[in-house]
């Protein structure tokens, strides 16, 4: 198969957009994600495995492909594996085609199974499958009630070398089968050339080659455009949601504009992989996950679980600063999406780490904030460190393990109990090894409680939570040793949590009066369709509202007790707190929602002979809210960059502004809390109304 590919169906014309038992794609707060190599699943239909030195069936050389396809997908979606663990979405390989060549590196050969070597991201892998069959995947997924995932990797396409043409395919970039250009005579600018990144610097991640991989040029207009309508086509698939790769080496301003597109066509929850070493805490990080329209898979929050649980490096008591730290520095810390391992790190098992250990870290993960993601094989306790080894064969299949009983028994609750899926989160009792603490969502509760310590029990006194009185009993039913409780107006009576003991308490009521627990998506241009998620909202329409904006009527498409559907209204840009308003009782409010001026388009603005003192960094601000409407302080945009595509004196940043608008704007200087403006009249430009642009001034 190798060097061939199935033809592109017209997917409109082919294919309905199956959402049978799926709706919400806006919201992930309520699923358990399980993400999967495709390729390291299951072989499901053998005729498209590829064949010759890029295929091994023992796939005991973890860089060729082994077989893993979408039919086999299907095949345990089917006979209830995932339903049976509790997931409710799916997250696949990039589906597109890649390359087919194989890549020797140190002598050995490396193929694309993976799905991040793209070459034509408007068809499939076809050792994945064809269109049918990813339909076919939809379809039967659907079905079940389980949402699907794409990976999406539109920040370069394959290996290169700028001077070897024969190295792989050359980059090259297809349109649907038709040739775009390849990372060689790149007289359309299509990639960018300057470099692999050092990754000393956020500029130098983005503008540079990561690793080998040839660089898409975001400010090109056929790059743009190419991606916008690339997306598409999986949106009309019927997917449920993105996982984008590499979002920290792509321009922010240019990834807003994208999902902007992505919102106003079909909108579904977007996140994506921003990486986070062990120190784990960026300013830039944050920024992106509150600005750009897409949440991030949280690196802070696997990073203090792995450094508790797996590491033993930290404390419960650190682990509790995170939960609070990123409460406070998230805009939306229920989008993030929590983990505690995937496919570019080492596997949280191995041959040093207690089972036990694991499966309190799924614990935590599966009850605590975030939108929890398993990656695939972690119930099955497989280990791996590193690439390739963290990349295996599924091994088996059993129902039977203690990490399956735990995910099968805790995921359900998202569900079930809108403490897990929407709670604020209250530590109640900790030291060093103990950590006790409750989600909880207007009157629904939940308690956890852990003991890292293997080899000592510890007694709990003196706990209080708002539950109820009343016995309760461990969700988990002793499955890690967890007891029953008895709640006296909330006091809890002392009771012995066991040695690596885990137990999970709950307790559920109905809701009279209305309370939001979430908003997607989080970003939308005035006609956009909103879905608010809560409880208590009743069965009658009443009043949303955007600030002190009030939307009725025909406006609200569609009102139930646990979800609303809103068109924006046409309000002013800018970020606003979002209320409802059921049988003349107000809601909670839902902060930092932002409506967009209109239609987004990506432009790069640059300015010259912008000398800066020690200290200073350059920023943009202008006379829309995507340019921080004149503001100085956060929501001004930069600071600037000047080392790659141009070089000091010469600033420049890529901005994501309304389309076919006439902007005024200026650059000033910022060294702490002074503020030196250009002098002059404002610049204007007049923004495309598609594609994207660069505006060049000098500093007046």
């Amino acid at each position: 198969m190798a060097g061939s590919a199935l033809p592109l169906f017209p997917v409109a014309s082919v294919f309905a957009d199956a959402d049978t038992a799926v709706t919400n794609k806006q919201n992930f707060s309520t699923d358990v994600i399980y993400q999967v190599f495709t390729d390291r699943f299951l072989d499901g239909n053998p005729s498209n495995n590829p064949t010759g030195a890029a295929y091994d069936a023992s796939c005991s050389n973890l860089k060729l492909y082994c077989g893993g396809d979408w039919q086999g997908l299907i095949n345990k979606i089917n006979d209830n594996y995932f339903s049976d663990l509790g997931i409710t979405a799916l997250w696949i390989s990039q589906p597109v085609e890649n390359i087919y060549s194989l890549i020797n590196y140190s002598g050995v050969n490396n193929t694309a199974y993976h799905g991040y070597w793209a070459r034509d991201f408007k068809k499939t892998n076809p050792a994945f499958g064809t269109m049918t069959d990813f339909q076919n995947l939809i379809n039967t997924a659907h079905a079940k009630g389980i949402k699907v995932i794409i990976d999406f990797a539109p920040n370069h396409t394959s290996p290169a070398m700028e001077t070897d043409t024969s190295f792989a395919e050359n980059g090259k970039l297809y349109n649907n089968g038709t040739l775009l250009g390849g990372y060689t005579n790149d007289t359309n600018k299509y990639f960018h050339h300057n470099g692999g990144s050092d990754f000393s610097t956020l500029e130098n991640g983005i503008y540079k080659n990561l690793y080998d991989l040839a660089d898409l040029n975001h400010n090109n207009s056929t790059i743009d455009t190419y991606f916008k309508d690339a997306i598409k086509l999986w949106l009309d698939m019927g997917i449920d949601g993105i996982r984008v790769d590499a979002v920290k080496h792509m321009p922010m301003g240019w990834q807003k504009n994208w999902m902007s597109s992505i919102y106003g066509y079909k909108p579904v929850f977007t996140f994506g992989e921003w990486f986070l070493g062990s120190s784990a805490s960026d300013a830039d990080n944050t920024n992106f996950a509150n600005q750009s329209g897409m949440s991030l898979l949280d690196f802070r929050f696997n990073n203090e679980v792995r450094n508790v649980f797996r590491d033993n490096t930290s404390t419960m008591v650190a682990l509790d600063s995170m939960i609070t730290s990123t409460a406070a520095d998230y805009a939306q810390v229920n989008d993030q999406v929590t983990f505690i391992d995937n496919h570019d790190m080492d596997r949280f098992k191995t041959s040093a780490v207690n089972n036990r250990r694991l499966e309190q870290a799924l614990a935590f993960t599966l009850t605590s904030r975030g939108v929890p993601a398993i990656y695939y094989g972690t119930e099955q306790y497989m280990t791996g460190n590193g690439d390739p080894d963290n990349r295996a064969k599924m091994p088996s299949f059993s129902k039977t393990t203690t990490a399956f009983n735990v995910i099968s028994k805790l995921a359900p609750l998202r569900k079930t109990n809108p403490a897990i899926a929407y709670g604020t989160t209250q530590q109640r009792w900790i030291n060093n090894d103990v950590y006790v603490y409750e989600r909880k969502f207007g009157n629904n509760v939940a308690v956890v409680a852990v003991n890292r310590n293997l080899s000592t029990s510890t007694s709990i006194s003196g706990l209080t939570t708002s539950l109820p009185s009343g016995t309760y009993n461990d969700v988990l039913a002793g499955a890690l040793s967890g007891n029953n409780i008895t709640s006296t107006s909330g006091n809890v009576s002392t009771f012995t949590l066991a040695a690596g003991a885990t137990a999970v308490w709950q307790y559920t009521a109905n809701t009279t009066t209305p309370i939001i627990g979430h908003v997607g998506p989080t970003m939308g241009k005035a006609g956009n369709t909103v879905t608010i998620d809560g409880r208590g909202f009743g069965t009658t329409k009443g009043t949303v509202y955007f600030g002190t904006t009030a939307v009725t009527g025909s406006a609200i498409t569609s009102w139930e007790d646990t979800q609303i559907k809103v068109t924006i209204p046409a309000v002013a840009a800018g970020n606003y707190a979002v209320k409802v308003a059921a049988s003349g009782v107000n809601s909670n409010t839902y902060n930092n929602f932002t409506i967009l001026s209109g239609n987004q388009v990506s432009v790069r603005f640059v300015i010259n002979n912008a000398s800066t003192t020690l200290g200073q960094n350059l920023y943009l601000s202008g006379s829309v809210a995507e340019l921080g409407n004149w503001s100085t302080g956060p929501l001004a945009i930069g600071p600037a960059f000047n080392q790659v595509i141009y070089s000091y004196p010469t600033w420049y940043y890529d901005v994501s502004v309304p389309a076919g608008t006439k902007l005024e704007f200026k650059f000033f200087k910022k060294n702490g809390s002074t503020i030196t403006w250009e002098n002059g009249n404002n610049h204007t430009f007049t923004t495309p109304t598609s594609g994207t642009a660069t505006v060049t001034v000098d500093w007046q």
